[in-house]
């Protein structure tokens, strides 16, 4: 019987198609993996070549990754926003998105809440719950699950509490197919504290009041350039930033979270050889040989 263990991986590009997405995870040795279903810059996408998904789908379910991969969302969506042009706009993008990640296999699309551009949090909270209900209703079909990212808290960004996700999961009617992917570097950066077992303990605590741990079902590993509290959105190399080993460790031994995708968003080159070091020094801490 297989130990359940954490599944190690990165955010990799898919440039040259999708399916070369797998060659860049088998080059790092890696169980898990995070990609775009369409440019994270931009409100529309190329059209997905048939070939292309039948080719990424064989290729996911050869590899045994399928449960172990996840799609990030655009950066421009806003469900939060006051603008009802723009908060339309990015209900669309983001049932399009569902979409694509549901063509290729991929079960989950991480979503950054959004910014409330002043209008204050509570009623921005209420129109990303309003808008995932939307986007989620125009693609019944497509067994895609959102989960939502908690935030560093920039500017006026929504999710740097865990009470806001809570809201959000309370409010949406859509709440049976959300769930929380935990970025390291953000919750640092927000203020949260998991440097030392009383703190992480503590923490784990108000997140699963607040949440609920069962609705955490992926891992961004990142460390954090700025310090915590800071508000600032940098992410850093594993050991390299203010979070902490500690903090790392914590984490891949929690057997709470064994068997959950927790891929890397540090700085890379081409050649990934960042990665892989970022990835041994996981490795090490989570006490996996490879």
């Amino acid at each position: 019987m297989r130990t359940a263990r954490p599944r190690l991986g990165s955010h990799v590009s898919v440039e040259g198609g999708f399916d070369r997405a797998f060659d860049r995870t088998a080059s790092l040795g890696a169980e898990a993996f995070q990609i775009f279903v369409r440019s994270p810059r931009q409100w529309t996408g190329r059209v997905l070549p048939e070939e292309e998904v039948a080719r990424f789908r064989r290729r996911l379910a050869a590899s045994g990754l399928a449960r172990f991969a996840l799609a990030h969302a655009s950066y421009l969506l806003n469900l939060a926003s006051p603008d009802r042009e723009i908060r339309e706009r990015s209900v669309v993008a983001l049932a399009d998105e569902i979409a694509r990640a549901a063509a290729l296999g991929v079960p989950a699309l991480v979503l950054h809440p959004g910014a409330h551009l002043g209008s204050g949090e509570a009623a921005g909270l209420d129109r990303v719950a309003a808008g995932l209900d939307a986007a989620l209703a125009a693609r019944r079909a497509h067994p895609v699950r959102v989960l939502l990212e908690i935030t560093a808290g920039q500017g006026t960004s929504l999710g740097y509490r865990f009470a806001h996700l809570g809201r959000i999961l309370t409010r949406a009617r859509c709440r049976d197919r959300l769930g929380v992917c935990f970025d390291t570097c953000h919750a640092v950066a927000a203020g949260y504290d998991l440097g030392s077992p009383r703190a992480y303990a503590r923490t784990m605590a108000e997140l699963d009041r607040e949440v609920g741990l069962a609705r955490v079902r992926a891992f961004h590993l990142n460390d954090s350039k700025h310090p915590r509290a800071s508000r600032r959105d940098r992410h850093e190399h594993i050991g390299h930033g203010s979070a902490g080993l500690a903090t790392f460790r914590a984490i891949l031994r929690d057997r709470r979270f064994a068997d959950l995708p927790m891929v890397l968003e540090t700085p890379k080159g081409p050649d990934l050889a960042e990665d892989r070091q970022n990835l041994a020094v996981l490795r090490r801490l989570a006490g996996i040989e490879r």
